[in-house]
């Protein structure tokens, strides 16, 4: 499918890949986002060149962005065609889950899993899972606005007496570069 859109990876370094390892590719990007015919056609075509040219069968999910659930509709529509795709929830809440919760989640994932860094992280819990995603990940697919600051909250003190506050997409790209992984901004 040619439309005209180029897919750019913004590689940081690191370790070649091994060919033996599976490849897999994660998501993370603003909560609000600017969704648009040519936004779902661009991350339609970068997914689906992942999958068929540069292999990649696992994708990772976090939640709470309108960016995640975008990114979620765009792999399981892929998976009509790819039906060897896994879609892996990444679960920053409810550690312990009964039986009848994970069902209902394996009825949209293959797989779910709750990272044991993440136990009792509070607020940075969320920092930690996409960290964990990253980690397990050869791509990172993202929408960032490397503009956008976040709103100031009312009841965080650092935020208050802090004039900037980076964004948890911001920390998530950052901690991307660091490591090495190729990165693709859809926006």
């Amino acid at each position: 499918m040619d439309n005209g859109y180029t897919v750019y990876l913004i590689y940081f370094g690191g370790d070649v890949m091994d060919n033996e390892k599976l490849h897999a590719c994660c998501f993370f990007g603003h909560r609000k986002i600017n969704k648009t015919p040519e936004l779902l056609e661009k991350l339609t075509e970068t997914i689906e060149f992942l999958i068929a040219d540069k292999g990649v069968i696992t994708f990772y999910f976090g939640s709470k962005s309108e960016f995640d659930d975008l990114c979620y509709k765009v792999v399981s529509d892929l998976k009509e065609k790819y039906i060897y795709i896994k879609r892996i929830y990444v679960r920053v809440t409810y550690q312990h889950i009964d039986d009848a919760y994970k069902n209902y989640l394996l009825e949209s994932y293959e797989d779910t899993y709750f990272p044991e860094q993440i136990e009792n992280s509070g607020r940075a819990s969320y920092v930690k899972r996409n960290r964990e995603m990253i980690d397990n990940s050869d791509y990172c697919v993202i929408y960032y606005d490397k503009s956008y600051v976040p709103p100031k909250s009312k009841n965080n003190r650092q935020d208050l007496l802090c004039n900037k506050t980076k964004s948890g997409t911001a920390i998530a790209y950052d901690y991307a570069a660091k490591k090495g992984k190729k990165v693709i901004n859809v926006i």
